[in-house]
């Protein structure tokens, strides 16, 4: 159970604080901004936080598109697969709930909670780019957590490839890279009459298909293998 609670407590923070610095900090926001580099820094040093925090507890996945890449890696079983997933979905809700009250009245010029979306007729730039950036991410998790990888700079190297592919992917999507990462704001996004829900089935398909074209290849090009 340590291990799945601490696997919320991740998820939470990463959507609390990475979420949280484009809902008050992100570009056209009323308050002092930081712009997309700003966000993308803060996802990525929120992973790095947790790695070194639970990494130890639950090896730090805090997104269901990594643990599904995991489990088809042969590196956890179906049931740890299924329970990581639950609760980083319960993590990142609650996240999402902090984060909905605290920006209830803050005047904030976006989602309350940093809901994913696509504009109309860019559908299917949306689910290239996530599952694309997906794939790269989870084939860098998959390759620096891997015996010989990064070892101690594993959460560091992580952090970073996620710093980078916000920078990319913030204009298209908002990045989620992430199921859970998109299930808890679309929730709180559909209580203020937002369309977040509406399309949320893409920010959960695509980084899964992401995510298992990743463990293919990582399977394919990993040394140990051989």
């Amino acid at each position: 159970m340590k291990k799945y609670l601490a696997e919320m407590i991740g998820t939470m923070v990463l959507v609390l604080m990475g979420c949280g610095a484009a809902v008050f900090a992100g570009a056209g926001q009323p308050f002092a901004s930081v712009g997309t580099l700003g966000v993308a820094m803060a996802f990525g040093l929120s992973v790095v936080a947790m790695a070194y925090t639970i990494g130890k507890v639950s090896g730090c996945h805090i997104n269901p598109a990594i643990t599904l890449g995991v489990f088809l890696s042969k590196r956890m079983s179906g049931k740890d697969a299924g329970m990581y997933i639950l609760f980083q979905v319960i993590g990142a809700i609650l996240g999402s709930a902090i984060l909905y009250i605290l920006a209830k009245d803050s005047g904030s010029a976006t989602t309350l909670t940093g809901a994913n979306g696509f504009a109309d007729g860019a559908l299917l730039t949306a689910f290239i780019a996530e599952t694309v950036f997906t794939f790269i991410f989870v084939l860098v998790v998959l390759g620096a957590t891997s015996k010989g990888g990064a070892g101690n700079f594993a959460g560091l190297a992580i952090g970073l490839t996620l710093i980078l592919v916000h920078i990319v992917c913030i204009p298209i999507t908002g990045t989620s890279v992430n199921p859970a990462r998109s299930i808890g704001p679309a929730i709180f996004d559909a209580i203020e009459g937002g369309k977040a829900l509406s399309q949320l089935w893409l920010f959960i398909v695509a980084p899964f298909l992401g995510a298992a074209i990743a463990a293919i290849v990582w399977k394919a090009v990993d040394t140990d293998k051989e």
